[in-house]
């Protein structure tokens, strides 16, 4: 008695509410129509059952009482709660998005390692067998290189480099030092020439945790010369900091070329920014994926990886061109849809009702074929791959669905006129001049 009617009743009032919407009405045609029908069919399901009173049997009578008490639930929340939920959908819809992007807010981007193959792949296992056997990595120092005449002794600035956490010893003309001590002389002539430069040999350690704190660290020792530093660990280093230093141009650029093609196509003001806004909300969905999965390690075991604890930017950055350009190119069909309706008919309600049924499915099935296209990006053996396949199978449903198909003509219905501002309300097609 509880899931039958309840079933039922909540089944009757969706059906209604999308066929009003097709007509514009919604909400309150739903309830005014298919409510009236719950109604009376809750009452005549109650009397039916309320016979039972009239048996001298409490058992029987138990079955009257519950009964009519779960039929007059599921009445209660096919034509209240029901009606209520579907009316504010878009808004616990966004609650639920940006509880999704949470976890972006603990992204940290990183560099790229030798954990990004497959556990069985040689240079992987290679690696392994260095970080864990040897503890410092010869190969992989950061080298210092005199950048004019070199002034003074070089000793104690190589005794200060070698305390720098995350540095076994530091070679120089000097000597070898360890933990700010002299310790060897090793190969003085090696380091000798018209000037002179170190190595600055790191930890196994530190290169698998963090190397460019490691540099930034190197580099912040005052030096009695001037220096340049290179080596692989620089090279991460300075090739992280540039990508990082022009994504605010690369976001500007993005969100401003689109905001100026939306305004052209749609001669609105708030449009676009809604649509910009948007596509920041399922961005952030894409982003909160992958630091909870691929940085923080959740369903690593599932997928096969080694997290890292960071992101390198290089393919965030490919899949935020990459998704904003799917979700704009959603965002422009469904809304040509909508504009070419209400340039028609000069109705809201009426132009966003059209839209959805024309533009809708269409939407929902491209992104359907998309997402699983990516998804099998996710059976790589390579985390970088799996990161593209998983974040954009994600992205594009969450934005084919929740976004274009609730959200959008949620906020447009509910902007109203606003929403062609400053063009104004647009004279139906088939109205005769005044």
């Amino acid at each position: 008695m509880g899931l039958g009617p309840g079933i039922d009743y909540s089944l009757f009032m969706i059906a209604r509410f999308r066929e009003e919407t097709r007509a514009g009405a919604a909400v309150a045609g739903a309830v005014e129509h298919a409510g009236r029908a719950v109604l009376f069919s809750g009452l005549t399901v109650a009397a039916s059952l309320a016979v039972l009173f009239a048996l001298p049997f409490d058992f029987l009578r138990s079955f009257a009482y519950a009964g009519i008490a779960v039929v007059a639930g599921g009445v209660v929340t096919a034509v209240i709660v029901l009606p209520a939920v579907l009316a504010v959908a878009g808004g616990a819809m966004t609650v639920l998005l940006l509880l999704l992007a949470a976890p972006f807010l603990d992204l940290r981007f990183g560099v790229a390692d030798d954990r990004i193959p497959p556990v069985d792949a040689a240079p992987r296992q290679t690696q392994e067998i260095i970080r864990q056997s040897f503890t410092a990595e010869e190969t992989d120092a950061v080298q210092i290189v005199s950048a004019g005449p070199v002034n003074g002794d070089v000793a104690p600035y190589a005794a200060a480099l070698s305390r720098v956490p995350g540095v076994t010893q530091v070679d120089s003309a000097a000597g070898i030092f360890t933990g700010g001590q002299r310790t060897g002389d090793g190969d003085p002539a090696r380091f000798r020439g018209e000037g002179t430069w170190v190595s600055v040999v790191p930890s196994a350690e530190a290169l698998a945790g963090d190397p460019v704190e490691l540099v930034d660290a190197v580099r912040a020792v005052p030096a009695p010369f001037g220096t340049l530093v290179g080596g692989y660990p620089a090279e991460l280093a300075d090739y992280r900091a540039s990508v990082i230093d022009r994504l605010p141009l690369v976001v500007a650029l993005m969100l401003g070329v689109t905001l100026i093609v939306l305004f052209a196509m749609t001669r609105s003001a708030l449009l676009p920014v809604k649509a910009t806004l948007l596509t920041v909300l399922s961005l952030g969905v894409m982003f909160g994926t992958l630091v909870w999965i691929f940085q923080q390690g959740n369903l690593s075991g599932l997928l096969g990886f080694t997290p890292t604890g960071s992101l390198d930017p290089s393919i965030p950055i490919l899949m935020l061109c990459i998704a904003y350009g799917l979700s704009m190119d959603y965002e422009v069909f469904l809304l040509s849809r909508i504009k070419e309706e209400h340039d028609r008919t000069g109705d809201t309600e009426r132009a966003v009702v059209s839209g959805l049924r024309d533009g809708a499915p269409l939407i929902t099935a491209a992104g359907g074929i998309l997402a699983l296209s990516f998804a099998a990006y996710g059976t790589a053996s390579v985390s970088f791959v799996q990161m593209l396949g998983v974040g954009m199978a994600v992205v594009v449903l969450v934005d084919a669905t929740l976004i274009r198909a609730v959200l959008v003509p949620s906020l447009v219905r509910l902007a109203g006129p606003l929403n062609w501002w400053p063009r104004g309300r647009t004279r139906p097609a088939s109205a005769p001049p005044q």
